[in-house]
Parts: C-alpha cells; structure tokens; sequence
C-alpha cells in the first residue's frame, strides 16, 4: 500500500488540507511519506519566464508539513500536469493545447514510489472528474488499483454525495481505505450543527455496516492561518 488516493464529494471539500495533514502525522510517525498532485488547474504563469510554477495544492502540502518544497516538487515531478484556467482538467489541458497523457502521471507516481515509502495522491476536484476527453479520474485509479481516501464533510448533502461516491469506488472494485470528516467547514453558511451531527452518526453506521474495515478520521479545525500545529492522530495500521 504505498500509494493511497485521496479524492473528496465534491470540490472545495479540504482535500488539500487532508492530504497535507495526513502526510504531516506519517512524517512525524518517521514513514518517508510524499504528496502528489493528479493535475492541477488555475496555476499562474511566471510574468518573466512564462513558464508554470509549481502546483499550488503541493505548495500547501510542503506548508502543512513543515517543509520546504522539495527537489521532485521543483520538477514538477509530484505534478506533471498544471494548466492555467481553473477547470475540469480536460478542458483547462484542451484551451492550453495540450493533452494529459496518463501514463506520464503513472511514470512520476512511480519515480516517487522508489525514493519515497508512501505516495499520498491528491486528485482534482470530485471522483468522476474527467482529466482527459475519455478518462475519468476514478477510472484512472482503477486502473492503476489504488486505495482510496475519501473526504467529507457536514454540509448540507453531504450523505448523498458521500454514499454516491462510495458506490462509484465499490462498483470499480477499489477499496474503500478511509473516510475523512473534515470539519473545515463546521462555521459555513450552509452547514448546520444538528444537520453535522447527523451527517457523522448516519455515516458512521453506514461505514460500520458496509465498510467494517474502513478507518474514519475526523479532521479538526484549522486556525486561521491554516497552518496550525494541532495533534492529529491516525487510527492503527492506518499504513
């Protein structure tokens, strides 16, 4: 199990912020643990060089670590793929010229397999987002059979795009390694408490009953900065 995916229910659902936290705890744990970034989107361009800079989800990773970028970050190898407009990947890949070729992903995945003891890959956006014109994200991992960790959280609708996701996983035969509930957005304006704690109880049974091996992480609150120091524990055999 030395890559595990971490996809969530929807954008904007604190993948970024799941991925570099677990990483952090691995790393404190001393697991030689790396991100990785799917392809991202809505990367600027150097004004002088004109060239990509590095993935900004990767930069947030190095940031909740604790470290600085590293030398497979500077090229580019934890994300091949970046593209200017903030988009499903094959779109913002299609309006750059290019094309996203998978396997070039699957290459640097397994560079960083060789120095690295575990991969954490951040995908982009939800799990049926298309990276090219006739592959979907999960179909992609499905092909390369990696575990999946999924991100949630308690806003509202949250049940049925979590059980939806989970059933997209299952029916690709993946393995469903772990649910995380991300209270990043417990003070939004479309979350409600009751609705939150219901939304933890109700998924809780569901994982109990048809996921019995799956973890479930609660992820805490971060501090405004973002970059808290918030001791975060990982269920056993977590890895």
């Amino acid at each position: 199990m030395s890559v595990l995916f971490i996809s969530g229910i929807d954008t904007d659902i604190g993948k970024t912020y799941a991925t570099g936290m677990i990483a952090k705890v691995l790393m404190q744990q001393g697991i030689n643990v790396i991100t990785q970034k799917l392809v991202q989107t809505g990367v600027a361009r150097d004004l002088s060089s004109g060239k990509m800079g590095v993935a900004d989800d990767i930069i947030t990773h190095r940031q909740l670590m604790g470290i600085p970028l590293q030398p497979c970050d500077v090229d580019n190898t934890t994300c091949p793929y970046r593209f200017e407009k903030p988009a499903s990947p094959h779109l913002s890949a299609r309006l750059a010229s290019d094309i996203l070729n998978p396997d070039v992903i699957t290459s640097a995945t397994k560079s960083l397999q060789a120095d690295y003891e575990v991969v954490l890959l951040e995908g982009a956006g939800g799990l049926l987002v298309p990276i090219t014109e006739k592959l979907l994200t999960l179909d992609y991992i499905a092909q390369e059979g990696y575990p999946v960790i999924l991100v949630t959280s308690g806003r509202l609708g949250s049940i049925n795009h979590t059980l939806l996701s989970l059933e997209a996983i299952t029916s690709r035969g993946l393995e469903v390694h772990s649910i995380v509930y991300n209270h990043i957005h417990d003070s939004a304006a479309q979350t409600d408490a009751e609705i939150a704690a219901g939304t933890i109880e109700f998924l809780q049974k569901y994982l109990a009953q048809y996921y019995p091996t799956a973890h479930w992480l609660s992820l805490p609150v971060q501090d405004n900065d973002g970059f808290n120091n918030i001791d975060y524990i990982l269920p056993q055999n977590f890895i």
